[in-house]
């Protein structure tokens, strides 16, 4: 596989685990004390970074740090959405597209010159 599919595929799971350690815990902000919120998302960071790491590493080996950083933005978004509409039960907003648009720009200016 190449590094550059092998760094986003790495991203996308990064992402999965990063998206449930920062937000997931806000699911149960009313009955999980602070404590536990905190030890719970620090446990699934861990394995956030088993991902971000390695991907960052290898994908630092074809592209760009500004490369590495719109594409991890992408991916953030392309995670949120659907986390946002099925785990915490949040609407659809026709703010996901112009956001999802505007990282399309975002794309397009950092990786014209590669």
């Amino acid at each position: 596989m190449s590094p550059t599919l092998t760094t986003i595929l790495l991203l996308a799971v990064s992402n999965v685990f990063m998206t449930f350690a920062w937000y997931g815990h806000l699911r149960h902000v009313k009955t999980w004390p602070l404590m536990l919120a905190i030890a719970v998302s620090w446990g699934i960071a861990f394995f956030e970074y088993l991902a971000q790491v390695p991907a960052n590493r290898l994908g630092s080996t074809v592209m760009s740090l500004a490369h590495l950083k719109i594409l991890q933005e992408v991916i953030t978004l392309a995670v949120f959405v659907p986390f946002a509409m099925f785990y915490m039960q949040q609407p659809f907003r026709l703010d996901f597209i112009w956001a999802g648009l505007c990282l399309v720009g975002a794309v397009y200016f950092v990786f014209r010159g590669a």
